[in-house]
């Protein structure tokens, strides 16, 4: 699986992943490669492309709808929500799920500290 990793030397936020975030990374990656580990190492490059290319405009995102926090947005790929917190510096990515699914309680708690 590819890592999460963060951006340093631009002028873009750095990208950080909740232990939440990273762990929707690896159940993805699980999911998809139990068909195809290669689309599944792809697909989750997609997404942690998407978190960072949310870094360099973080505002960008739409705001979350059941947070309803400035500070808490999201991003889509096809269907899934990449959901972050913007902070000084950097954005935190609190969860990434498929977007027919309920939004995660405990993400939404993250969100909150």
């Amino acid at each position: 699986m590819t890592k999460p990793r963060r951006r340093k030397g631009s002028v873009a936020l750095s990208s950080e992943w909740t232990e939440r975030g990273v762990a929707d990374l690896r159940a993805i990656d699980d999911y998809i490669a139990a068909d195809n580990p290669a689309a599944a190492e792809r697909w989750v490059g997609r997404l942690i492309a998407k978190a960072e290319a949310a870094a360099r405009l973080p505002m960008a995102g739409r705001v979350v709808p059941e947070k309803r926090r400035p500070d808490i947005r999201e991003v889509f790929l096809r269907t899934y929500r990449i959901v972050y917190r913007v902070r000084e510096g950097s954005i935190l990515v609190l969860t990434v799920f498929e977007g027919h699914r309920l939004f995660p309680r405990a993400s939404a708690d993250a969100g909150d500290e």
